[in-house]
């Protein structure tokens, strides 16, 4: 089986594109969706609709779930774009996303972690909004809850990662496909440089085990950029062009 895992896609249909036409030269079999699907000052309702058209297994992530709960004064700028972009009906399709997806071969898909949407896996935030890598027995305490999973998939920290975890398990972060830093947080100018790569991976089961493939893909960030700042967000402008915030 090769299994393509998607997150992090945040409205960004110029990306979403590049991976989808890279997965399809890949022979893969299916793809999953790890949430976070639309939010962003670029095309989400394009995206939405695009998704919705794919009826990918897809997990919902906290912006999906924050656009129809949160009142218009606690959401980001661009999370009201987006609401604003999107009907009703789409918000509460969003909504309805399961928070987790299990699928064959004690594979788990979530965004954050099994019990968490906002919180980090594979993370540990510092002081300064700057990631590192969580302590192992930090790790173990967000799995205590899925003792059989044999692969976790997460997404929501936008890092692409792959950690031996506890009991063996495999867990994948495949990066994010078109948000590389979620450019309305105030943290956003510490965290550390990266690039405009649409990212994504793709899960092989081996008879030994699994094998991994993170990929980084270049596409059209220039319209990206060109679009977030026709819609007067000049830091996600700069964050589609260069993956970081001054």
């Amino acid at each position: 089986m090769r299994l393509a895992v998607i997150s992090d896609i945040h409205g960004n249909l110029a990306a979403l594109e590049a991976v989808l036409a890279d997965i399809k030269v890949r022979g893969v079999d299916r793809t999953v969706n790890l949430g976070d699907c639309v939010t962003s000052p670029l095309w989400p309702r394009e995206t939405f609709e695009a998704l919705q058209s794919l009826s990918l297994p897809t997990v919902r992530g906290n912006h999906d779930r924050w656009i129809e709960e949160f009142p218009e004064d606690k959401l980001s700028s661009a999370g009201r774009f987006a609401r604003h972009a999107l009907t009703a009906e789409q918000r509460r399709a969003l909504h309805s996303l399961p928070p987790q997806l299990r699928l064959e071969d004690g594979i788990l898909a979530c965004h954050g972690t099994p019990d968490d949407d906002t919180t980090c896996l594979l993370e540990e935030s510092l002081d300064d909004g700057r990631f590192v890598p969580a302590r192992r027995d930090v790790l173990a305490t967000r799995l205590e809850s899925e003792p059989t999973a044999r692969v976790v998939l997460c997404g929501h920290s936008h890092r692409q990662a792959i950690v031996h975890g506890p009991r063996e398990c495999l867990v994948l972060n495949p990066g994010s496909v078109g948000c590389l830093v979620f450019a309305d947080i105030p943290v956003a100018a510490n965290l550390e440089y990266r690039s405009p790569h649409a990212r994504y991976a793709i899960l092989t089961k081996r008879k030994r085990g699994w094998q991994v493939e993170l990929l980084a893909l270049e596409y059209d960030w220039e319209s990206a950029s060109a679009r977030a700042l026709a819609n007067n967000h000049p830091k996600w402008a700069q964050a589609m062009l260069s993956g970081y915030v001054k």
